[in-house]
C-alpha cells in the first residue's frame, strides 16, 4: 500500500531526529514524508534538512504561525499545510507527531490491517511513556481510541469525514465521524509507540479551558461533558481540571461557539456516548 506521512513540528530539536530515523527504519517505507516546520526557533529545520539530504522521502515545508502551543488548532493548520504539497495517489495517510519512536514494523502492520477489511477507516497502536526507566502505557484514553500522535486514515474515510478539524477535539471528532459513516476503527496493542514528550507538556495556560470548549463543539451536552470531564481529570490525576473543563464548556455555550459537527452528527455522537456509558456501567 502507498502511504504518506505529514509531521507538524515546532521546536522539536530534542526528539525529531529519532522520529525521522524510526521512519527510515520501517519495513514498509512511506511514499513521502512531509515535515512542516511551523516557525521553529531552534535547530528543528537544520535536522529536517539533514534528512532531506539523506533520503528523497523527506520534504520540509515552512509555515509561519504564532509561537503559542494551543492544543488542536496550531498542529492541524500545520498538517493542512503539509497536505497541500501532496497529491492524491495514496492508500492511507498518517498524521504523526515529531516526538515518537515507532516499532520498525509499525506501518507494515498498519497496512496489513487496512488490507484485511475494506471497511477499516483508521488504524493505530498505543502510546507508551518512560517512567522510572520503564516504558508504561500512557493511559489517557479508552483502548478503542487512537492517539492523535500517530493516526493512520484510509483515503476514502479521510475524505468522507472532511479531513481534520483545526480545533481542539479534532482527534475525537474524527473518530466519531468515522463511526457516523460506518467505518471501523482498529487499535493494535502490539504496536507500542514510544512517546518521548508527555501529552500537553508545552500547552499554553489558556489551553486549560479548551478541553471544555471541545466537549461543547463536539455536541456532547452538559451531562456527557461532566462525565467525560471528570473521567479525564481523574486519569490525569488532576481533579481540579474538572472545574476548568466545566467553565470552558459554559463559556463556549454562552458565546454560542459553532459546533464541529452537524445537528444530525451531534445527535449520533450523544447517542453513541450514552451507549458507551451504559456498557461500562452495566456491561
Amino acid at each position: 500500500m502507498n502511504y504518506y506521512i505529514v509531521i507538524p513540528a515546532y521546536n522539536e530539536e530534542a526528539f525529531i531526529e529519532v522520529t525521522l530515523q524510526s521512519i527510515l527504519n520501517q519495513t514498509l517505507l512511506p511514499k513521502k514524508v512531509v515535515v512542516v516546520n511551523d516557525n521553529s526557533t531552534d535547530k528543528t529545520g537544520e535536522i529536517i534538512s539533514e534528512f532531506e539530504n539523506k533520503s528523497p522521502l523527506f520534504k520540509q515545508v515552512l509555515k509561519v504561525s504564532e509561537n503559542i502551543h494551543l492544543p488542536g488548532s496550531k498542529v492541524i493548520q500545520a498538517f493542512q499545510k503539509g497536505l497541500e504539497v501532496l497529491d492524491n495517489d495514496y492508500d492511507f495517510i498518517v498524521k504523526l507527531d515529531a516526538d515518537l519512536i515507532l516499532p520498525d514494523n509499525y506501518f507494515e502492520e498498519v497496512a496489513k490491517t487496512f488490507q484485511s477489511d475494506e471497511k477499516i477507516g483508521m488504524v493505530g497502536g498505543f502510546a507508551y511513556i518512560e517512567k522510572n526507566n520503564e516504558w508504561i502505557l500512557e493511559n489517557l484514553t479508552d483502548k478503542d481510541h487512537i492517539r492523535g500522535a500517530f493516526k493512520a486514515y484510509r483515503k476514502e474515510c479521510f475524505e468522507q469525514i472532511g479531513g481534520l478539524k483545526p480545533a481542539m477535539g479534532w482527534d475525537t471528532v474524527d473518530e466519531l465521524l468515522c463511526r457516523f459513516y460506518d467505518w471501523k476503527i482498529i487499535t493494535l496493542p502490539e504496536l507500542k509507540v514510544k512517546h518521548l514528550k508527555p501529552t500537553g507538556a508545552n500547552y499554553n495556560k489558556t489551553a486549560r479551558y479548551k478541553q471544555g470548549e471541545a466537549f461543547y463543539t463536539l455536541g456532547y451536552g452538559f451531562t456527557i461533558t461532566a462525565i467525560a470531564g471528570l473521567k479525564l481529570s481523574l486519569r490525569k490525576k488532576k481533579p481540579l481540571l474538572f472545574i476548568d473543563y466545566i467553565n470552558g464548556f459554559l463559556k463556549a455555550k454562552k458565546e454560542n461557539k459553532p459546533l464541529l459537527v452537524t445537528d444530525v452528527q451531534a445527535k449520533f455522537i450523544r447517542n453513541y456516548r450514552w451507549q458507551k456509558i451504559r456498557e461500562k456501567l452495566f456491561g
